[in-house]
């Protein structure tokens, strides 16, 4: 007779036979969730469905709407794609495919080999998928040794995976299988293909697109939003990466422990360099600009983007005077609140645009203003003298969340107006099949800047990042392809930087806390990097903006 075991969940008490797994036990309450469960929580611990249950526990489940179980079945469809295009085209006609970057819900995957990448054949793949998800096909885990599985990806021609785990220091790996096709996926996985129902495929460029739900509807598959301009952007800075030979995290680790590192940072900076000039010469070229606005999402840069934009615009003749758009903040007793009936200083309608499309449109004409100053710690807009001409070669450059959003400057002329999005866009991969999300980026800058500028512990900067997220779909990301211009700021050796200032930070993070998985992903992820030292980056670098020793006050 099988021992039984406790399970509590939800102030409950249940009895199960000692190693049980659990997808099986989340199928008893899968009744509590709004879709299906995809991981599980022992003792506060997130777990694979795979596990069994051997002793005495607490246990709660998280489904598709939770962060990890949304990520863990991008994760999945990725392996899901995988297999299935290596089955369709075969082994030996695939030379590299890459899952490179994300579009929205979408992933853009790149494709090199002996056969032509057609509509047919996509159609041939997403066929294949779709039989392994009506098979429900398993995806088994198996531990093995480090030794081992760098042979294995060598005999493969998996010289990138190889790379990356030379410089593990676990002695054991995790590989996850599906019906023999062997790869390596960090985070976590859904048992089975029977999971993955809801993805479309189809070639774009040339490549193809996974196109993913997101995380708020998990059962739906939005269609495919076009981004010429953001997908530009990407592109062009994957090329950046291939040209420093850096595309992945195994590369980069073999270029800091050959020593390259100071000749990839000032190639790194060179490219930002030649991208700022290249966007103030276009301003320039237009001869009627006025207003740079320039808006992106959280720890983007937008600071150092700025006066490294001006100095550029200087060099070209120009006057530029900087305006930050925060401080036409209503007075806080005039602040929206949202629907929890806290303050909500990111709507528009937190902004007095009355008052600086009536300053913008008296500085267009010539007109003498006095701009105002936003006192945060009272709530309050002051005026202390500080007033503004406008001359022939001056230039407003005006930085803030809803800059691109032309409810904000109504009554500016459009060609008066030159927009500009800035934000980290990652294009930096673990490996070929795993990418390094855009937010883990700007989440490690912002928790590195918070805490070493602004005093904020690690686990309130955690707690807040949610909210912040929601802000930037709903204020920034809408308006990104109406930009006249695209920056990415992200440094393609900036974690390895980050590592140190961070690290010991989330090691910080406190079982209770809110933040507590999320420091234990982000410490995990951090394990692939070496660090540098950071002595070497410009005054100049927007890299110094999080880490300190910036020139720009």
């Amino acid at each position: 007779m099988n021992e039984m075991i406790k399970l509590r969940y939800r102030g409950n008490e249940y009895e199960y036979p000692a190693g049980t797994k659990l997808s099986v036990i989340a199928k008893d309450f899968q009744k509590d969730f709004k879709s299906a469960i995809v991981l599980a929580k022992v003792d506060n611990k997130l777990k694979e469905l795979f596990h069994m249950v051997t002793t005495d526990c607490d246990i709660d489940f998280e489904d598709l709407t939770s962060t990890s179980g949304h990520k863990a079945y991008k994760r999945s469809a990725s392996l899901l794609l995988i297999k299935s295009l290596y089955d369709v085209i075969g082994s030996g006609n695939v030379s590299k495919f890459i899952v490179d970057f994300s579009i929205g819900a979408a992933y853009y995957c790149r494709y090199e080999g002996k056969t032509a990448l057609t509509d047919d054949l996509v159609a041939e793949i997403k066929t294949r998928m779709i039989q392994l998800v009506n098979e429900d096909a398993p995806i088994q885990k198996t531990s093995h040794s480090l030794d081992k599985v760098i042979k294995m990806f060598h005999e493969r021609g998996m010289y990138d995976k190889e790379r990356l785990l030379r410089y593990r220091r676990s002695d054991k790996i995790n590989i996850y299988s599906l019906q023999g096709f062997q790869d390596y996926f960090y985070g976590y996985m859904l048992p089975s293909c029977g999971y993955i129902k809801y993805f479309d495929l189809y070639k774009y460029d040339d490549g193809l697109m996974l196109q993913l739900p997101e995380r708020k509807a998990p059962t739906v598959v939005p269609p495919f939003s076009d981004s010429p301009k953001l997908f530009a952007t990407m592109k062009s800075s994957s090329k950046w990466g291939e040209m420093m030979r850096i595309g992945t995290v195994g590369e980069l680790n073999v270029a800091i422990s050959e020593g390259r590192m100071n000749e990839v940072i000032l190639v790194q900076e060179a490219l930002m360099e030649s991208r700022i000039a290249e966007i103030a010469k276009d301003i320039v070229d237009r001869g009627n600009v006025r207003f740079v606005m320039i808006a992106g999402p959280s720890s983007s840069g937008k600071t150092t983007f700025s006066h490294r934009l001006s100095i550029e615009l200087q060099a070209h003749g120009l006057k530029p005077h900087p305006i930050e758009i925060d401080n036409y903040f209503k007075n806080r007793e005039d602040t929206p609140r949202d629907e929890n009936g806290d303050y909500d200083f990111e709507c528009l309608e937190a902004i007095d645009v009355e008052g600086f499309n009536k300053d913008m449109t008296s500085l267009l004409k010539g007109e003498t203003v006095e701009l105002p100053k936003f006192n945060f710690k009272i709530g309050v807009r002051e005026y202390k003298g500080d007033y503004m001409t406008l001359e022939e070669s001056d230039i407003l450059v005006c930085e803030g969340i809803h800059g691109l959003n032309d409810e904000l400057s109504q009554s500016l002329p459009k060609e008066s107006k030159y927009k500009i999005y800035i934000s980290a866009l990652t294009t930096l991969n673990v490996d070929e099949h795993n990418r390094v999300p855009t937010t883990d980026g700007r989440l490690i800058r912002r928790m590195v800047r918070d805490y070493y500028t602004r005093g904020s512990s690690i686990s309130r900067t955690l707690s807040m990042w949610s909210s912040v997220r929601r802000g930037e779909e709903k204020y920034i990301f809408p308006f990104q392809e109406g930009a006249d211009a695209l920056f990415n700021s992200a440094h393609i050796y900036e974690i390895a930087a980050l590592k140190p200032y961070v690290e010991p930070l989330l090691f910080g993070v406190r079982e209770e806390d809110e933040g507590y998985q999320e420091a234990k992903r982000l410490l995990k992820f951090l394990q692939y990097f070496l660090s540098i030292d950071t002595s070497g980056i410009p005054q100049n670098s927007i890299i110094r903006e999080f880490i300190g020793g910036s020139i720009f006050q």
